[in-house]
């Protein structure tokens, strides 16, 4: 392993997970039944879970990984194994822009969810944003196998496929603050997103708050 990766596993990482925790633990309403798809390592539902305990999550991947710190399920990357509505809320972190079908995976969260899709991902909006974006995917995820299509949307796009699919917008924040300044400048920006993803016909949702 090389020295941006060590600095990058070492301290970027295990930062990164704690604020993306944070997030996930806000922005899930009360007592969830929550379904992470492309779950990983499993180290970030096991944190959601210890902040939330009133929520149950569950996680699935296309790996099984013999680390993980939570129960996971495999798939073939493109069918969610779960019948219609099994979900109250289902979510990806940095996953869709991984996907060879990131649309196929939308389509069947929106099957699966009865509430909400909680999403974490990329813009690519700004000066050298995908050359920027490229490089953390390829610092962060190519030692481990992980496919690299570096396939990141503009703001324009993310919108009109979530038109598409009928989903509306109940939060949408881009200053997630991953990083520790000055690095945040850089890397940070609105180069990231979390958005979460009412279904249609669904009122209002009721997220936790500080």
């Amino acid at each position: 392993m090389g020295l941006i990766e060590s600095v990058h596993g070492g301290y970027v990482h295990e930062r990164r997970i704690v604020v993306l925790s944070d997030w996930c633990s806000k922005l899930i309403p009360f007592d969830s039944k929550v379904l992470d798809v492309g779950c990983g390592d499993g180290r970030l539902d096991r944190l959601v879970a210890d902040k939330r305990p009133d929520i149950s999550i569950r996680g699935i991947d296309v790996f099984q990984r013999k680390d993980a710190a939570m129960p996971t399920q495999t798939f073939d990357g493109e069918s969610i194994p779960y019948a219609e509505g099994s979900f109250d809320i289902v979510m990806f972190v940095d996953v869709l822009h991984h996907a060879s079908k990131p649309l196929t995976l939308l389509r069947e969260a929106a099957r699966v969810a009865r509430q909400a899709i909680l999403i974490k991902d990329h813009l690519v909006e700004g000066l050298l944003a995908h050359s920027t974006l490229r490089f953390m995917d390829w610092v962060g995820n190519a030692r481990h196998g992980v496919a690299l299509p570096y396939d990141y949307w503009t703001l324009a796009k993310w919108h009109r496929v979530l038109d598409d699919l009928g989903l509306n917008i109940d939060v949408w924040e881009s200053n997630l603050r991953l990083y520790p300044f000055p690095a945040d400048l850089i890397f940070g920006r609105s180069l990231h997103f979390f958005a979460l993803l009412r279904m249609p016909g669904e009122n209002t949702i009721h997220i936790q708050h500080d």
